[in-house]
């Protein structure tokens, strides 16, 4: 079977995770794909494919012949999908693109001017939305080229490896996908996370994230006597988002540029809270964005009372830059697996992170590696055949180098 087939089998599961659940995996779409997956595994001819009670899928290959003390390599990818845009019911097309803009069955229009990367694309295959939902390739493109690589080396004896561990985990996309894979029983030396986009990018660089909920209390007052008493929560809050940098929005900035993304709001005049994300790759500035957001908030206690201003930060993962580093032969390794098949290797700096960041700072050094995919947690969403095709015969190259 495929690559592609695979990957049309895998996003017709609505995976979505929600980050308002706290049980893992916090959706039961996830349960049923993964259950799905063990049975792909074992079609594949993984050993001990199973999932256990928190939902992550295992499967693993035991070395070749005299292959038995090679460090034993990990394959990971996530899946669930973006909570941002619905994935029920994907619907699809694939194109043989010759150029243009892409128009999708709903009418949705996905255009050269906005989109100029797709001039890359023409003459390879695009599996496409119809529009209304995202396509579900971060990272169930991640899943289907892991399982077909394991499907080629199981079908090719010949191909010597070491132990080669795979798992599939839940929530990525929420900040958990790591926290509860057991890494005694996955037993990988090292790993890949196949979570990436354009063909060849290999990054071991990400951001370091914090989440901050901003909570603001008021003070309602009926408006026709509101005067010198009203404090109206919704403009407190107002007035603390455009003290925020202006230019230090994800729509301003790039590769090494850090930000502040409000994504959530919701108030009245007596309470309002919001919700925002922090970023940076430099550790020092993500402390001093951190600290920015703690002293606004006392600077806005002085002028409204204190307790009208209350942040809470947490962070969510770090730059697993400085637990990569320190083995380098994992990067070279993939530099020359994609070399071999005819890949530009491009290192890039991830704006945003992946499950590979949280596990390189587990023990588990993990870089993470392109999967073909773009236009991530969007309905402009779309994955290249060729591009996944190459993604295969990668992880291949990389398991028998």
């Amino acid at each position: 079977m495929s690559v592609a087939e695979n990957f049309l089998k895998y996003i017709s599961f609505d995976t979505k995770s929600d980050e308002n659940c706290d049980s893992i995996p916090s959706t039961q779409g996830q349960l049923i794909l993964g259950e799905f997956l063990v049975g792909e595994l074992s079609r594949v001819g993984m050993q001990n494919a199973h999932m256990d009670e928190n939902g992550y899928v295992y499967g693993f290959l035991p070395a070749s012949k005299g292959m038995e003390e090679k460090p034993a390599i990990g394959f990971i990818a996530h899946m669930d999908t973006s909570p941002d845009v619905s994935g029920k019911d994907v619907c699809t097309e694939v194109i043989d693109y010759k150029g243009g803009d892409i128009v999708h069955k709903n009418g949705l229009v996905t255009s050269l001017k906005d989109f100029d990367f797709l001039e890359n694309f023409i003459g390879q295959h695009l599996i496409i939305t119809g529009g209304d939902t995202l396509l579900g390739s971060d990272d169930k493109a991640g899943i289907a080229e892991i399982i077909s690589a394991m499907e080629y080396l199981t079908n090719h004896t010949e191909l010597a490896h070491p132990k080669i561990s795979v798992a599939f985990t839940p929530d990525e996309e929420i900040g958990s996908g790591a926290d509860l894979l057991d890494l005694d029983k996955f037993g990988a030396d090292y790993g890949y996370t196949i979570d990436g986009g354009f063909l060849g990018e290999l990054e071991y660089e990400n951001f370091n994230a914090a989440g901050a909920k901003i909570v603001v209390k008021g003070v309602n007052i009926h408006p026709g006597s509101a005067k010198n008493k009203m404090k109206n929560a919704v403009l407190m809050a107002n007035e603390f988002i455009s003290m925020m940098p202006k230019a230090e929005t994800p729509a301003h900035t790039e590769g090494y540029e850090g930000f502040y993304h409000v994504a959530e709001f919701s108030g009245d005049e007596s309470s309002a809270e919001f919700s925002m994300i922090i970023r940076d790759h430099d550790m020092e500035k993500f402390l001093a964005r951190k600290e920015f957001i703690v002293n606004l908030t006392a600077y806005l206690n002085g002028v409204y009372g204190e307790g009208s201003f209350t942040a809470f930060i947490k962070d969510s993962y770090y730059n697993m830059k400085e637990k990569v580093l320190p083995f380098p032969h994992i990067i070279e390794n993939a530099k020359v697996a994609m070399e071999s098949v005819g890949v530009m290797p491009k290192v890039v700096a991830i704006r945003g992170g992946t499950d590979g960041a949280r596990l390189s700072f587990r023990g588990l050094p993990c870089p993470n590696l392109s999967t073909g995919g773009m236009n991530f947690h969007s309905v402009h969403e779309m994955v290249s055949v060729e591009a996944m095709e190459k993604m295969v015969e990668v992880i291949v190259a990389i398991a028998t180098k």
